[in-house]
């Protein structure tokens, strides 16, 4: 039988500061991070903080020069991507703030907030993106095409439904079915997106555009990390539902998310994009599904699927922007501008 799940007091005078459980428990939610439950959120936290970046950052003045050589199939793929995360992170930013409401423990509370923050700047940037770019009338119409488009509307759905079922019904079970959700939307939909971007920067192509969704990448990887960390905790003081019944539905979920990431990177890449190639990107996917599922403790779902098949792409996932000299790559041309002039003097 499932269990029902509490939202966390505002303030509990006898509980301790140290919350009891990571849900479900107690704590006066006084946060001392001295004195918190779990040893990792503590460098979760700082590492969070080092983290952070905002669009402003970013000259667009040479990817503004480049959008109009791109082809017509790389422009459509590049503005309807763009739509798509500025979807997804709008979803995100709601739900960290629904699943804070139920942990107990104050520090988790605090990178719950600090997520939601970071996917707040993850929207701003494609904002930036699109009005450093296109004209106010295409932006809307980009942010706007999740409404009418057949393929992004299963996939919309497919997350919004299990987040819905957590909102409406909250449980230990319906909380553990949503993360399952929340480490596919950013740990798996995101993924042929942020491919095509790479893709478009090894070419030399909209270079600052593709800067930014690095930055964007490597938040999501710590946001994944902790969505993972907060899932296997739950299990540990919920051991029921480590089940057979659990490890089928997170397989099935996954094959079916990456199903649908498929048919989307078909629809949007396809033969259309010269230099990427289609069947790569499909093993790329299921790659990432395997990546995910094992990361949640479970067994792959395509288990032929070891190897990134993508593997130029590396250089891109796992430069640390902080500490390498990353925007002195050939790949890459980055120059940090004031938060007015957005580099347009340059053109």
């Amino acid at each position: 039988m499932d269990s029902p799940i509490q939202t966390r007091t505002i303030m509990d005078k006898q509980a301790p500061n140290r919350s009891t459980k990571i849900i479900n428990g107690k704590s006066s939610n006084i946060l001392n991070w001295d004195d918190v439950r779990f040893a990792w959120a503590y460098p979760k936290y700082k590492k969070m903080l080092g983290n952070f970046w905002t669009p402003f950052e970013i000259n667009m003045a040479q990817d503004k020069k480049q959008i109009q050589t791109l082809t017509s199939n790389e422009q459509e793929a590049f503005l309807k991507i763009i739509g798509l995360l500025a979807l997804l992170d709008s979803i995100q930013t709601d739900y960290a703030g629904k699943v804070a409401d139920y942990l107990t423990d104050s520090s988790l509370n605090a990178l719950m907030i600090i997520l939601a923050q970071q996917e707040v700047i993850h929207n701003h940037s494609y904002s930036y993106v699109l009005s450093s770019l296109v004209s106010k009338s295409k932006q809307d119409e980009v942010f706007d095409f999740w409404r009418s488009e057949p393929v992004l509307e299963k996939r919309n759905d497919f997350i919004t439904n299990g987040y819905t079922e957590f909102v409406e019904n909250p449980s230990v079970e319906s909380l553990l079915k949503s993360i399952v959700y929340d480490v596919i939307l950013e740990g798996l939909f995101f993924y042929s997106g942020f491919a095509f971007f790479y893709h478009l920067a090894r070419n030399q192509k909209m270079v600052a555009t593709s800067t930014m969704i690095n930055y964007i990448n490597r938040d999501e990887q710590i946001h994944v990390d902790l969505f993972v960390r907060i899932y296997k905790e739950v299990l540990v003081e919920y051991p029921e539902f480590d089940s057979e019944e659990m490890s089928n539905f997170v397989q099935q979920t996954f094959k079916e998310a990456a199903e649908l990431e498929i048919e989307w990177a078909n629809y949007i890449i396809g033969d259309k994009i010269t230099g990427i190639n289609i069947e790569d990107v499909e093993a790329y996917i299921k790659f990432y599904a395997n990546v995910r599922c094992k990361q949640l403790g479970y067994e792959r779902p395509y288990p032929e699927y070891r190897k990134n098949p993508l593997r130029w792409i590396k250089a891109y996932e796992e430069v640390d922007l902080g500490k390498s000299d990353f925007f002195e790559q050939k790949s890459r041309q980055y120059t940090k501008v004031n938060y007015t002039d957005n580099g347009f003097d340059d053109l």
